[in-house]
């Protein structure tokens, strides 16, 4: 069957099950927009190539399917390179396709031409330049069997528009589609050493103050079952990072919650002061552990791992593994039954349970009269007058964190934010990509006045596509989180974070962009608002929250300290073992 270039890459992507896609259209990939018409695939035209990457981001974190984006040439193709940055960070399977200059213009500086290639060398899993309309298949199948192999993260495929070009002799290819992928160079390691996993069941059972350290390659290995054999099969305490809420269900006994920076304080002392921490598809990310040579000074490692990249990058494991975590905890839960009974850490658990009972999270509401609305309240209101299997996403900054808080996340596949890269601007894109990706789920995303004005547009997508997301925005007139900083480091000396609580007016630009718009200013509006927006399923729903301007993410530990040195706020002081 004869296909031009376009036509063979729309029916590559049916061929991989693509069932949406997110992009805009420009000069380069044009070509490519013309068989979108005859497909079955779902295009959904977003208002800034930014916002595509993140759509596919959210649709991937939600639905596990790797997400889709196609946009043009040049500054089509530089506008989504945050996205491929944050996917990468976040091991997000995603693949973009973007549109390029004619193979004949390519290196002569035509219109709207960049080395795209080049750019984004060092923040994609894999990229290629294809050049040869007879090669697309081939490329598009291996491109989706990188993103979601192994470690899963960001491919980009870019199109000279003449392979594409109907109207181009070098467009034209004969169909085919591959039965096998052949990339000698690429065979992530799935199975982890017999040996080394026996090692590690022998140090769970002669650990005394075990943690289990649970990242977000449990998520990506699909392995959050798993996870929850071993724990009980243990006794083991949890803690999950901010890539793994969910993973393991906030309402477990066993559940430490998150640690870090901002983390809560049992979660963040059980990993300092235990003697074994069983890192699971984590990366000893350095808001996790804070000063390096300081974390958990007395814990012997075990760290599974399917990028072998990570095994001893940060901290040197005793027993590393290499291996896909769902595949690993199967074999370590045979070891572990084949040695038998636990060790009696009554003791262990007991100091757990103290400190949990000791410091808790805490923020002080306050009901007096003119006391401002507290974000941490909304969030739990949120949070209550929501579906429980409800997918949160957030922005960046201290709505992150008090989102990652104080919401309880029982279900996998239910939290959505930016990790590694931290990028404001993420929430409201991704959150539109995790609906259309769970259109059957309540989709809130949590965000901050200043994320939310980085990415609004897609809210005007969200209402033409009728995807009826709803957005929480914590609006305190600040950007929160560097205020914190400067209050604490810089002797308050407040540079560039002031944004104004009127300007833009968020209740009328939400309608503008066919939303509908809702202010809450008092605590006894908060429930009533959430019900009205929860009932609402045509459309998309932005609430802006006037919220304590003057409120801080506690507990915290400084940057470049120890976690043993953990503020747990203004009335509570330090804390430290």
């Amino acid at each position: 069957m004869k296909l031009n270039g376009g036509q063979a890459l729309i029916k590559s992507l049916e061929m991989e099950g693509v069932e949406v896609m997110f992009g805009l259209p420009g000069g380069a990939i044009l070509p490519v927009y013309d068989p979108i018409i005859d497909s079955p695939i779902r295009h959904i035209l977003v208002r800034h190539e930014q916002g595509a990457g993140h759509m596919a981001e959210g649709y991937a974190h939600a639905t596990g399917r790797p997400g889709v984006a196609m946009v043009t040439s040049g500054p089509g193709a530089t506008n989504i390179v945050t996205p491929l940055a944050d996917a990468m960070m976040d091991s997000i399977p995603i693949v973009v396709i973007t549109g390029q200059v004619p193979s004949a213009a390519i290196g002569t500086d035509a219109f709207q031409e960049c080395d795209i290639i080049g750019v984004t060398r060092s923040i994609t899993k894999h990229n290629e330049l294809i050049t040869s309309a007879q090669d697309i298949p081939r490329v598009i199948h291996e491109a989706f069997h990188i993103a979601t192999t192994g470690r899963p993260g960001p491919v980009l495929v870019d199109i000279p528009k003449d392979i594409v070009d109907p109207n181009n002799p070098n467009s034209a290819m004969d169909w085919y589609w591959p039965d096998s992928i052949d990339l000698p160079g690429y065979k992530p390691t799935v199975k982890g050493h017999p040996r080394m996993i026996r090692e590690a069941a022998k140090l769970i059972a002669e650990s005394r103050r075990p943690v289990i350290y649970a990242g977000g390659g449990i998520l990506k290995a699909r392995a959050a079952e798993a996870l929850r054999e071993l724990a009980e099969l243990t006794g083991i305490s949890v803690v999950t990072t901010l890539m793994a809420r969910g993973a393991f269900p906030d309402s477990h006994p066993l559940c430490l919650g998150m640690p870090g920076m901002h983390g809560n304080y049992t979660a963040i002392t059980s990993m300092q002061e235990s003697d074994l921490l069983i890192a699971l598809g984590s990366r000893f990310d350095d808001r996790v552990t804070g000063k390096v040579g300081a974390f958990a000074p007395g814990a012997k490692i075990i760290h599974v791992d399917v990028d072998p990249a990570e095994l001893g990058k940060v901290r040197r494991p005793d027993v590393p593994i290499v291996g896909d975590c769902q595949s690993v905890i199967v074999e370590l839960i045979r070891e572990v039954r084949e040695l038998g009974a636990q060790p009696d850490r009554a003791e262990w658990d007991a100091q757990l349970k103290a400190w949990q009972a000791q410091f808790p999270l805490h923020y002080d509401q306050g009901w007096g009269e003119g006391d401002a609305l507290k974000p941490q309240f909304c969030i739990e209101q949120l949070r209550d007058g929501s579906p429980e299997d409800t997918i949160v996403v957030s922005g960046v900054g201290q709505h992150q964190m008090w989102s990652s808080q104080f919401w309880r996340f029982n279900h996998p596949y239910t939290w959505i934010n930016s990790g590694g890269l931290g990028t404001m601007g993420f929430a409201v894109p991704a959150a539109i990509g995790a609906k259309v990706g769970m259109p059957g789920r309540t989709v809130w995303a949590i965000d901050g006045d200043g994320c939310f004005q980085m990415t609004a547009q897609e809210l005007v997508t969200a209402s033409a596509e009728r995807i009826p997301v709803k957005v929480a925005i914590l609006n305190n007139a600040y950007l929160g989180m560097v205020r914190q900083w400067q209050e604490l480091f810089y002797e308050e000396r407040y540079s560039e974070v002031y944004l104004s609580p009127d300007l833009p007016d968020y209740k009328m630009w939400a309608e503008a962009m066919g939303c509908v718009g809702m202010r809450v200013e008092h605590p006894d509006e908060v429930a009533p608002a959430i019900e009205k927006a929860n009932a609402i399923d045509d459309r998309p729903v932005v609430i802006d929250f006037r919220v304590d301007w003057t409120e801080k993410v506690y507990p915290m530990v400084a940057a470049g300290t120890s976690n043993s040195n953990v503020i747990l706020g203004p009335e509570m002081g330090q804390g430290g073992h």
